[in-house]
């Protein structure tokens, strides 16, 4: 018992001497203490990404390695996901299963080439995936921890133009995109992706060269550093998913409005876990949608807020906020699959007061991907 109560220290990434240079404001988040914002706030951090370049710290997440020949189809053992149809080169969004059908974690995955796949999971997540990854490995297949290594997000609409001053080659790179590069004379793995709806990059790169390259990007013309506020503003206007809020293990990829990361050669083969599970919901329907949510006036309605219709509850807000693209509130949450169309006008109770809303569609704020 007494074990039980003494508290784990929380870890720090890389660049946390940077961040507390910077006037990164600390905070604990899955375990690491990470810089919420910075002394310009979470709405300059947000529309700087929107407008400009913005630099996130993201080496709290997962990184790892998959190697050996069959490596594919050994993580597709994990997920609904078509791994062995990825090109070298290309990277995709994918969730991992249990058995039950709900969703262990989402994750991305690169094709790195010669049989070798770069996954990146959840901070929160990584001491539950990764173990459940090897437990299905074979013989000849490998997983290999990356924790010597920092993760950097450079997002909005002047990161890659800014960053091809330093990686001429990152200008080539299509959306879902995977190289290796210098940056800086430094070596690192680059992705044309990110979680912020805009276009830019993600970019693994050792752990003792991680603040010089934080460094060269914050010097590019009007580069600002953000952190996990705005964040969070961005991916929910853009409509992603947080695992723990709008996802998680009694979430199925049906009705979190994810199907489409099940690819069509597993649909017809249904050999994924909880595949039983999404069969039947694609057939007759799942009992509840994640929705977009678009509340009246200025009051953002927050996680657990209950969702009403005529005074009976039909879901609940998984995340919710205030939106500065958009200058008013938005929200994500689960309703009972009859109340789910867009448009449908519903009430959430803040505060005991019934906060008029109506289901909307998502993304709220267009996704700016390179194409």
């Amino acid at each position: 018992m007494a074990e039980s109560l003494v508290e784990t220290p929380l870890l720090e990434t890389p660049l946390a001497s940077l961040h507390r240079e910077l006037g990164g404001k600390m905070v604990p988040f899955a375990g690491y203490l990470m810089p919420v914002q910075y002394p310009a706030g979470i709405l300059a951090e947000h529309l700087a990404t929107r407008a400009g370049a913005a630099l996130f710290d993201v080496s709290h997440m997962g990184q790892a390695e998959l190697v050996g020949e069959g490596a594919a189809a050994a993580l597709e053992r994990l997920t609904p996901a078509d791994i062995q149809i990825l090109k070298p080169g290309r990277q995709k969004y994918g969730l991992l299963t249990t058995e039950s059908g709900g969703i262990l974690d989402d994750f991305m995955v690169a094709n790195l080439g010669e049989g070798g796949l770069f996954l990146v999971v959840n901070a929160s997540r990584k001491q539950v995936d990764l173990p459940a990854i090897e437990a299905v490995l074979p013989a000849g297949v490998r997983l290999n921890r990356l924790e010597d290594r920092a993760l950097l997000a450079f997002q909005g609409p002047q990161a890659v133009p800014l960053l091809a001053t330093l990686a001429p080659g990152v200008a080539a790179l299509p959306f879902m995109g995977v190289a290796r590069l210098e940056i800086a004379g430094i070596p690192v793995l680059v992705s044309r992706s990110g979680y912020t709806g805009e276009d830019g990059v993600e970019i693994s790169v050792p752990a003792e060269r991680a603040e010089a390259l934080a460094k060269a990007l914050l010097a590019l013309p009007g580069a600002v550093p953000a952190g996990l506020g705005a964040r969070d503003s961005l991916r929910l206007e853009a409509g992603l998913c947080l695992y723990g809020n709008d996802i998680d293990e009694t979430t199925s990829p049906v009705e979190a409005a994810l199907v489409w990361t099940i690819g069509k050669r597993r649909r017809m083969a249904w050999d994924f876990p909880g595949a039983e599970r999404a069969r039947e919901e694609l057939d007759n329907g799942p009992r509840r949608l994640r929705v977009g949510l678009l509340p009246e006036g200025r009051q953002p309605a927050r996680a657990h807020t209950a969702i009403a219709l005529a005074g009976e509850t039909v879901g609940e807000v998984t995340s919710g906020t205030f939106g500065p693209s958009l200058n008013g509130p938005c929200a994500m949450g689960y309703v009972a699959r009859p109340h789910a169309a867009d448009g449908t006008a519903l009430e959430l109770m803040v505060r005991g007061k019934a906060l008029p809303a109506r289901v909307a569609a998502t993304p709220f704020v267009p996704h700016r991907y390179a194409r």
